[in-house]
């Protein structure tokens, strides 16, 4: 990526987090960016394309600060997959701009997909991407467990984790408090997926 691509993209995410979607103005990320508005086009080609190309980067970036410890050095190795999958959702409940203007636009980009079907399947893809990753830490953590019950722990995982993004953004939750709740959440589900208690939910 160039640098000016990116910077526009890191632009692009900062006016959504701030503005929402529809507070998005390619004049407005032009001077965000400290670009032209005809460099944005060259890049992004439309509106759409600018927020195609930010969810990316969003995603991206997300990926970037999850393996990271959070110093912003790289984490230590975690062996244990259990471990590794609630040092990635906890890192996700960070008090650092970064983290926090990423998840104001996830928000915003999800809340706009429900008025505009092209970028709700661009979301979808991005979500099922995200629940994947969740239900492969999950599936390692219990291999014998039914790929549809990991799933599904999967996806309340991350339903969860977007609710108190929500929650810790808008300071009704004290990210402290958050983190907790999503150690506790992980434990839940986990030990679901134990053979021993499967019976116990069937």
């Amino acid at each position: 990526m160039t640098d000016r691509r990116r910077v526009i993209l890191e632009s692009a995410a900062r006016v959504i987090a701030r503005r929402g979607v529809r507070g998005l103005r390619v004049t407005e990320l032009a001077a965000e960016a400290g670009v032209s508005t005809a460099l944005v086009y060259y890049h992004f080609r439309d509106r759409p394309g600018i927020l195609r190309h930010a969810l990316a980067f969003i995603g991206d970036r997300a990926d970037r600060y999850t393996e990271q410890g959070p110093d912003g050095l790289p984490a230590g190795p975690a062996a244990d997959p259990r471990e590794r999958l609630e040092r990635m959702l906890l890192l996700e409940v960070q008090d650092l701009p970064e983290v926090r203007e990423n998840s104001a636009a996830w928000g915003e980009l999800r809340a706009h997909a429900v008025f505009d079907p092209e970028l709700r399947d661009e979301l979808a893809a991005a979500g099922a991407a995200w629940t994947a990753e969740v239900a492969e830490l999950l599936g390692a953590v219990h291999p014998a467990a039914p790929a549809d019950a990991v799933t599904a722990a999967a996806e309340r995982l991350t339903a969860l984790l977007e609710g108190l993004s929500v929650r810790w953004l808008s300071g009704l939750t004290p990210p402290g408090h958050a983190r907790e709740l999503l150690r506790a959440a992980v434990r839940v589900e986990a030990d679901r997926l134990a053979p021993e208690a499967a019976s116990r939910f069937d």
